[in-house]
Order: structure tokens, then sequence, then C-alpha cells
């Protein structure tokens, strides 16, 4: 198998680079590393927007009050 090392700055590995014909055969031979490929894909960073409405109305709005007070007091104290 050829193996292509990644190192830092260093010289210590930190990664290792195998060829996509060993990955598949690899892949093949133990079924539970096919996760691996679609964890991948499916880690998408999420965005604020797909948290809207965890927070109820009312929190949302005692917590920006809460935010403005400690800026006022930040802004009183310097």
């Amino acid at each position: 198998m050829d193996l292509q090392y990644i190192s830092d700055t260093e010289g210590r590995h930190t990664a290792v680079v195998i060829p996509i014909e060993e990955w598949n055969n690899i892949t093949a031979k133990h079924e539970d590393l096919k996760h691996l490929e679609t964890s991948k894909s499916q880690s998408i960073r999420q965005k604020p927007s797909d948290f809207f409405g965890t927070l109820s109305k009312e929190e949302g709005e005692k917590m920006q009050a809460y935010v403005t007070q400690s800026r006022n007091e930040w802004e009183r104290d310097i």
C-alpha cells in the first residue's frame, strides 16, 4: 500500500493519505467504516437560522434586556 504522510512544521506525522482504491478495498471488507464517508457529507455547519424558534419570544426579550443592561453598565463604568 502506497501511503503518504502529512507532517507539521516540526516533522510530526499529522495525517495519512491512502489511494482511493485501497480505501474502497478496506471499506468493502469493513462495512462499519462506511459511516465515515456519509458522516462527513452530513456534518454541514449549521446556520443561525437553523436554530430559529428554539427560544420563546419571552426568553429572547429577557436575554436582550439583560445584554442591553450589561452594555449600559459597561459603558457607565468606563
